[in-house]
């Protein structure tokens, strides 16, 4: 768990796990391994456009961009997406594609 509340000006978003806070931060690292995962950034963003993005991207992107991932499991990320429902998971998962296609605001 981090302490460190999330920063929307450098495209991170929040995700409760088992009550406690995480912060979702797209860096370049947690992106390259999301996209070795999922295949192409882009791609990823244009299903997700389409509406086609499959509940595991949803969890494995939010998965890797956890910044205090710890003992986490995908399982886990995956469960709190469920536990939010997808209209709840829409609002970080906006974030992280904004900034996957825009960059850092700042």
């Amino acid at each position: 768990m981090t302490s460190e509340p999330c920063n929307p000006v450098r495209g991170e978003a929040s995700l409760v796990i088992d009550g406690h806070a995480h912060v979702l931060r797209p860096t370049f690292a947690a992106l390259v391994a999301a996209e070795e995962d999922l295949g192409p950034l882009f791609a990823l963003v244009e299903r997700a456009s389409e509406g086609r993005l499959r509940l595991s991207e949803i969890a494995t992107l939010f998965w890797y961009c956890c910044e205090a991932r710890g003992s986490l499991t995908r399982e886990s990320v995956g469960e709190a997406v469920m536990a939010m429902g997808l209209a709840g998971a829409s609002a970080p998962l906006r974030e992280l594609l904004k900034q996957i296609l825009q960059g850092r605001c700042a």
